[in-house]
């Protein structure tokens, strides 16, 4: 049992009783102990009993914890693993140093009273073996052969609680408890024993975990032995026969790996009078030897299937890293391309979120995956994902991740984008396009820095820039309730807005001789260029598509055109022709002085320029070389005002 107390802050007042083995303090209400102070994180700690002891971790939080012991502060900063042993009487800081919150432990080690009958060390189990008969010894081969065949966790439970019903008559219930996995072997004093799997006898099913006595765990964790107890929360008195009374008897043994307790397996007799005997624990301790080797086996397949996992998809990615990676750089030399670079100058070695946008077609992955790559995170991942690609569970899975069983489908643990990224840089693509209830999920992790995999109760941290992108007008989603405001500004915090492929004509023979060259190549055709008159056509065109649509234009190009030819007028695509002659049409229809038909072109060039910019008129003068002051004064020359 631990109970914590608020005794400065906020929540002064505030206390919590718990028997669990993870207690969660927090700012969210997901915590066990809720400290709404403002300076308090997320989820800023939490209190393991590992089996020996209570042990509080600071989970990276923005503030810090430290620990009053006396007269000396312990600053977990400090300590590593940042975790900490808690002793009695220790109070726990929250937050910031100047108005930390503070938090009375109190530990109480009275465990659940059970008495211990028997004890037997793990390293005298070989006489225990010399001393058993030959038909027993041939029969618990038998046995330790068939659980020493489990690869997979349930497996191996059901084969050992197979065993166990099959020696030990009395045994109505076996409970197994893990201690959970270490991360690149670096084991953590705060990690748990975690039930993983209860058996009963005669139901042929798993059923809800039993908690594991404290009592007898401790002993078991501790001593490095098997140990036979009876509860004395259900004896009949102080002065009656325990072999009289109807009580539970428990039987614990530990699974080890070398110095290592991999776990605790729990035997418990909830049906029949009197105690399990000596007899019992022996066999127990015995089949515990093979099960110790089952269960270090299904660890070991586990870690190689998710290193497995995490190998193939890291190689997807670093596939595509290395494509990218080969890019020639982002073609332009006009102004609005110059200012981009700029931008790009000041931002790239910043973690500032950066908001990409611009239309369709425009290159906005490829601004994306600049900002990475010229950064000093370009050593690490740049994981794209598109937001309008996926419905909203599986996208809420890739990005996340999940746990096995989590939903249907779910045969496997899975890394979510987010970890894959972590220290590098993660590009979501068409971020307008995801789902309100994803933005929330999305806007905790750019103000915690955690990720929650689908199914788990626990978090990571993770350190990733996010790069977004999207081609609609986020002011307009927000207002009209289709983008949560706090995430827009959370986001937005470095804009970069990629100018549309007619706002830089100029680029378009820089981009058109960049595409001929690379498809050229890559189809083995002999191009050379692109006759005037076909350039002009293709600097008139619109490009509704923007520079993609251009670069699939001159791919088709390519594939159509001789061998040692010219692209000409009569190759390109009928909609860019008729553009064009849609265009000197209209510039034809009237005839009269030079005067006049330069003035007749000119207000439809300003007409058409306002239209592309939706009436924005610093864009429009932005865009035709001219002062907005400039604009005005033609505009109110032509009546246009």
């Amino acid at each position: 049992m631990i109970r914590l107390e608020v005794v400065r802050g906020q929540e002064v007042g505030r206390a919590l009783e718990s028997d669990q083995d993870l207690v969660r303090i927090g700012r969210a209400d997901r915590n066990d102990l809720v400290v709404t102070d403002h300076h308090v994180s997320g989820e800023h700690a939490s209190i393991a009993f590992n089996g020996e002891h209570w042990v509080l971790r600071d989970h990276h939080s923005t503030n810090g914890t430290r620990v009053q012991r006396g007269g000396e502060t312990i600053d977990l900063a400090t300590q590593p693993g940042r975790e900490l042993v808690l002793a009695p009487g220790d109070v726990v800081q929250l937050g910031e140093p100047s108005g930390a919150v503070h938090v009375a432990v109190t530990l109480d080690d009275d465990d659940d009273g059970a008495r211990i009958v028997s004890v037997r060390q793990v390293a005298d189990l070989g006489e225990v073996e010399q001393a058993a008969s030959r038909e027993l010894l041939q029969s618990l081969y038998e046995a330790q052969r068939a659980i020493s065949a489990a690869l997979e966790l349930e497996q191996a439970v059901d084969l050992v609680a197979a065993q166990v019903f099959r020696f030990l008559s009395r045994a109505t219930h076996v409970t197994i408890a893990l201690r959970e996995d270490e991360e690149a072997g670096k084991p953590k004093r705060s990690a748990r024993y975690v039930p993983v799997g209860t058996r009963v006898r005669d139901v042929g099913a798993s059923v809800e975990a039993v908690p594991i006595t404290r009592s007898v765990f401790k002993k078991v964790v501790q001593d490095r032995a098997a140990v036979l107890a009876a509860d004395a929360r259900r004896d009949v008195g102080e002065t009656a026969s325990l072999m009289a009374a109807q009580i539970l008897s428990t039987i614990g043994v530990p699974l080890w790996q070398g110095e290592e307790i991999l776990g605790v397996i729990q035997v418990d007799n909830r049906a029949a009078k009197g105690l399990f005997k000596e007899a019992d624990l022996d066999l127990l301790a015995l089949l515990a030897q093979s099960a110790s080797l089952a269960f270090a086996n299904t660890r070991l397949v586990t870690r190689l299937r998710i290193a497995e996992e995490r190998q193939r998809t890291e190689n997807v990615y670093l596939k595509r890293r290395e494509e990218r990676r080969r890019f020639d750089g982002i073609i332009g030399e006009s102004r609005a391309m110059k200012t981009l670079f700029d931008q790009l100058k000041k931002v790239v070695d910043t973690r500032v979120t950066v908001l990409i946008e611009g239309e369709t077609g425009t290159g906005k992955e490829l601004v994306a995956s600049a900002v990475h790559y010229w950064s000093n995170r370009r050593e690490k991942l740049f994981v794209a994902q598109n937001c309008a690609a996926l419905p909203e569970n599986l996208l809420e899975s890739e990005l996340f991740g999940h746990k096995k069983g989590s939903f249907t489908g779910a045969t496997d643990d899975k890394k979510g984008l987010f970890e894959l990224a972590h220290e590098g840089t993660l590009f979501l693509d068409e971020v307008g396009e995801m789902p309100l209830s994803l933005q929330a999920k999305l806007l905790r992790v750019l103000q915690e820095g955690e990720v929650r995999p689908v199914g788990s109760n626990t978090t990571r941290r993770v350190d990733v820039r996010i790069v977004a992108a999207t081609n609609r007008d986020l002011e307009t989603e927000v207002k009209e309730g289709r983008f949560r405001e706090d995430l827009y500004y959370r986001l937005k915090v470095f804009p970069l807005r990629l100018p549309s492929l007619r706002e830089r004509r100029e680029d378009i023979p820089l981009l058109a001789g960049h595409f001929l060259k690379r498809y050229a190549e890559e189809f083995g055709r002999t191009v050379r260029g692109f006759s005037q008159q076909a350039m002009e056509q293709m600097q008139g065109y619109p490009w509704p598509g923007n520079v993609r649509e251009l670069e699939n234009e001159v791919q088709r190009l390519v594939i159509q055109v001789d061998d040692d030819g010219f692209i000409q007028p009569s190759h390109l695509s009928p909609r860019i022709r008729q553009s064009e002659e849609a265009t000197a049409g209209r510039f034809r229809t009237i005839k009269g002085t030079l005067k006049e038909m330069v003035e007749h072109v000119e207000k439809q060039i300003l007409r058409e320029a306002l239209e592309e910019h939706d009436n924005n008129k610093s864009a429009t003068a932005k865009t035709l070389g001219i002062t907005r002051e400039g604009l005005h004064k033609k505009l109110k020359g032509y009546g246009m005002s």
